[in-house]
């Protein structure tokens, strides 16, 4: 059926061909979902029409069935009333050929609307077939769809993470860190040196002050000046 045409259409060589000139396979798949939709409505639609169809040729068929029979049964009935003498046998052989010819008429008709009737049950569910394997793939398709963005959304991300890495020693930020790091570690040890030279500084300064400040020294040029003044001589 014309209908089902595109039913494998996300998987034809047309897809592979755009997806190698870098088309969106997403939007494509979602395109051809949508495309499948519409077709599956349509064929609903036409299934649905097919099969009261088939209903209403089956309806005919059983009135024709009936209308047989009932002008059997008139064809017998005129002939009996023939027989007993309340019609005229010319008469009733006239109208028993009428009737039976009607009975051959809408056997007929039976006979062929019963045809149809096969004709139409055959095709009804040949066109019910083919859209439970359209929805069934639907279904299916819909689910690898949304795994399928779920899968562009990680590859996109990664791929820019990745890229990111791949370009971060290209744009010099590792060299520059390292740099960074050198610069601070000379400033920390010279740092280190001053606070060591600044604390030596501060040690021999006290050790100068201690010794200018020793009492005993002091004493005893108090003493040599006292005697010196009063002409006391050292002892030879």
């Amino acid at each position: 059926m014309n209908i089902f045409k595109r039913l494998f259409r996300i998987g034809q060589a047309e897809i592979h061909a755009a997806v190698d000139k870098m088309e969106d396979p997403v939007k494509m798949t979602e395109q051809g979902l949508r495309e499948l939709r519409k077709d599956l409505t349509e064929a609903t639609e036409a299934y649905a029409q097919v099969k009261a169809l088939a209903i209403r040729t089956e309806n005919d068929q059983a009135h024709c069935l009936q209308e047989s029979t009932t002008y059997a049964e008139k064809a017998i009935l005129i002939m009996q009333k023939a027989q007993s003498g309340q019609v005229d046998m010319t008469k009733a052989e006239e109208l028993a050929r009428e009737a039976l010819s009607l009975r051959r008429k809408y056997y007929t008709e039976a006979e062929e609307l019963g045809s149809q009737s096969a004709a139409l049950q055959q095709s009804s569910r040949e066109m019910l077939r083919n859209t439970e394997i359209l929805k069934e793939n639907m279904e299916k398709w819909e689910k690898e769809l949304r795994t399928l963005k779920a899968r562009v959304k990680v590859s996109k991300a990664t791929e820019q993470v990745n890229k990111q890495l791949a370009q971060l020693d290209n744009n010099g930020t590792i060299a520059m860190l390292e740099r960074m790091k050198a610069k601070v570690e000379d400033q920390e040890a010279l740092s280190q040196a001053y606070g060591e030279i600044a604390r030596d500084k501060h040690s021999l300064k006290d050790e100068l002050n201690s010794l200018l400040k020793d009492d005993s020294l002091s004493i005893e040029k108090d003493l040599q000046a006292i005697k010196e003044k009063l002409g006391i001589k050292e002892n030879e």
